[in-house]
């Protein structure tokens, strides 16, 4: 059985996604919108990352509950610049850039808990499916979340 690999992957792109939503958030802070709903979005991959940890030991993993939170000291003065550059023409090339990433992991991650879901039912694991069902739907927000923000800056930014 693969279910631990898959769970070690989702573990995985969850805190990945979580870190960066976190500093698209930070690196975007002029925006307030994007700051604080990002930031409230990382939350919930920290989250997904807690329950993922919790059902990972009955499939062979050992994986870390603390999801990475705050950023570095390094990446909080570089990302701090963001404050000085504000809304210049790069930052808001930067911002679509930095929404597309954020679009792009939430997709995989999406694929990931949709492989879960279809073992999880597949195999009868109430547990499994509980967590895959709790989880997936936030995915799918952040997922949309990105995409209307693109959607919301894209003709603005692009055509300015």
């Amino acid at each position: 059985m693969k279910i631990g690999l898959v769970l070690h992957e989702l573990h995985r792109s969850e805190n990945d996604l979580a870190h960066g939503l976190l500093q698209v958030s930070e690196r975007h802070k002029v925006d307030h919108e994007i700051y604080h709903i990002g930031r409230d979005l990382a939350r919930w991959s920290q989250q997904h990352v807690r329950h993922i940890a919790e059902i990972g030991g009955k499939y062979g993993q050992d994986l870390n509950p603390d999801a990475k939170d705050e950023l570095n000291v390094a990446e909080r003065i570089r990302e701090r610049g963001s404050e000085l550059v504000g809304r210049r023409p790069n930052a808001a090339l930067l911002m679509l850039h930095d929404l597309r990433e954020i679009y792009m992991k939430a997709a995989g991650v999406s694929a990931d808990w949709e492989m879960l879901g279809q073992a999880a039912q597949g195999l009868n694991h109430k547990d499994l499916l509980d967590v895959t069902t709790r989880c997936h739907p936030d995915t799918l927000r952040q997922m949309k979340w990105a995409n209307a923000m693109l959607k919301v800056n894209s003709t603005q930014i692009l055509v300015s």
